[in-house]
């Protein structure tokens, strides 16, 4: 049988106490240590000369447009920015456009609506499980997250189409979004009070629908007075590079979308690096979405080296490629960089870290945080070594709004990358036939980029 415990140990002694700050006295350089770090930040205070001089911001590869940065702000829409980002380069080239930015606070507002209604319909969807439980109370934590995965764009693109950001701007709480978001959250977790104990007393689903749609439309009612009404057609005006004048009359943001952006996203496909699961086989996280009618969130997991290799090449024929990281690891903010070995956290705790990938999404320690786009990469002897990221936080973050990370960095903190179908191998592309693995809604692959 198992060893009884003797209860030794348990408490944290004075007499333990005494012994950690002996040696911390002791150890020559601590004082030193102390008086840097308690004055500074870790990553101003421990960053690595040497990896900063080892990657400078110079690609081999990059895009031959560098539109205007782009900024979020206070909110959690990287992965609307991101994608917008992306979507905006094609039609920059087509149009002659010196900038162009598409309006993410329209697809925002409609984030806000279908997550809403997604989630009453989650909370329909788990009427019988217990209120205490796991999946009810993780349901119930976060309802209308600003982030999002790149499944979720995509239905909303089909749906709603999208306009330019003249046509519907930000306002406060597009740019500052938590007050809304928590405004919005209290009532739906009132709704989801409601709807469960209606059912309790008898009430079939056709009544709790009904009920819903009462609900939402509070829900609309906050985001039209917080946002404005997005437009049902728009004007697009312009004079391209060349002076010349152009006009686009009543035109619908469906239109919109199919017209000018002319990029098919049903074509774009999430390839994750996930070494927990098996390789080669295509996963979905249960309850994680945003339109109802939508397929949900599809990914193929693929490993690491061959992620970098299609999404290398993608870049070297001209084009962007939208990802997803665990931006607040091993960054330095001053450089731009993020590289494993920007923060010495040796040179002042005598420390470093042992983990894999795989460890860290098992114990809670990395997920997927922001989506940004990659816009270069620098090749030495066929393989990448470092590459260069467009990120939404303004042209004050990082360098002039842009950021380098190595390629060891792309190794450990890059969960997902997505490329068009035609950028695929056919057998990748086979993956999507197969039936889905459903992972737990709380699974770290079900993390939003924000």
């Amino acid at each position: 049988g198992a060893s009884q415990d003797s209860g030794e140990g348990k408490q944290l002694t004075l007499t333990q106490l005494d012994d950690y700050n002996d040696e911390f006295v002791a150890g020559a350089k601590n004082q030193l240590a102390t008086l840097t770090i308690s004055r500074d930040s870790y990553s101003n205070a421990l960053e690595n000369r040497y990896s900063y001089l080892q990657h400078p911001p110079v690609f081999s590869h990059k895009l031959s447009i560098d539109p205007p940065i782009t900024n979020q702000k206070s909110s959690g829409r990287c992965w609307i920015f991101a994608c917008l980002n992306m979507l905006r380069l094609p039609m920059m080239q087509r149009y002659k456009l010196e900038e162009l930015e598409l309006s993410q606070p329209y697809l925002f507002f409609y984030d806000k609506l279908e997550k809403s209604n997604w989630f009453l319909e989650n909370v329909l969807a788990t009427l019988d499980e217990e209120l205490d439980g796991r999946v009810v109370q993780f349901l119930l934590t976060d309802p209308i997250n600003d982030g999002g995965q790149f499944d979720m764009i995509v239905a909303l693109l089909e749906k709603y189409g999208v306009v330019p950001k003249e046509a519907y701007p930000e306002t406060f709480h597009t740019s500052n979004s938590r007050e809304m978001d928590a405004l919005i959250t209290s009532k739906l977790r009132e709704f989801a009070k409601q709807l469960r104990q209606a059912h309790a007393a008898g009430a079939d689903v056709e009544a709790l629908r009904a009920r819903k749609r009462g609900m939402l439309g509070e829900v609309h009612r906050v985001l039209a007075v917080s946002l404005g009404r997005p437009p049902e057609k728009i004007t697009w005006a312009f004079r391209d590079k060349n002076k010349q004048f152009h006009e686009f009359r009543d035109v619908t943001p469906q239109d919109f979308y199919r017209t000018h952006v002319q990029v098919d996203c049903t074509r774009l496909v999430s390839l994750i690096n996930d070494p927990r699961n098996a390789y080669m086989r295509k996963y979905t996280v249960q309850y994680l979405g945003n339109v109802a009618e939508a397929a949900g969130v599809r990914y193929v997991n693929l490993p690491i080296a061959d992620m970098k290799e299609y999404a290398a090449a993608v870049i070297q024929s001209g084009r962007p490629v939208w990802f997803g990281c665990d931006v607040g690891k091993f960054r330095s903010n001053a450089r731009g960089l993020l590289d494993p070995q920007v923060i010495d956290y040796r040179a002042a705790f005598d420390f470093g870290f042992d983990t894999t990938k795989a460890d860290r999404l098992q114990y809670g320690e990395s997920a997927m945080t922001h989506a940004m786009l990659l816009t270069g990469v620098h090749i030495e002897d066929g393989k990448p070594v470092r590459w260069r990221v467009e990120n939404s936080w303004g042209d004050g973050s990082g360098n002039k709004g842009y950021l380098t990370l190595t390629d060891a960095w792309f190794s450990e903190f890059v969960y997902q990358v997505v490329l068009d179908r035609d950028d695929l191998p056919q057998h990748v592309v086979d993956v999507l036939d197969q039936e889905a693995v459903a992972l737990p809604p709380w699974d770290p692959m079900g993390a939003l980029a924000q």
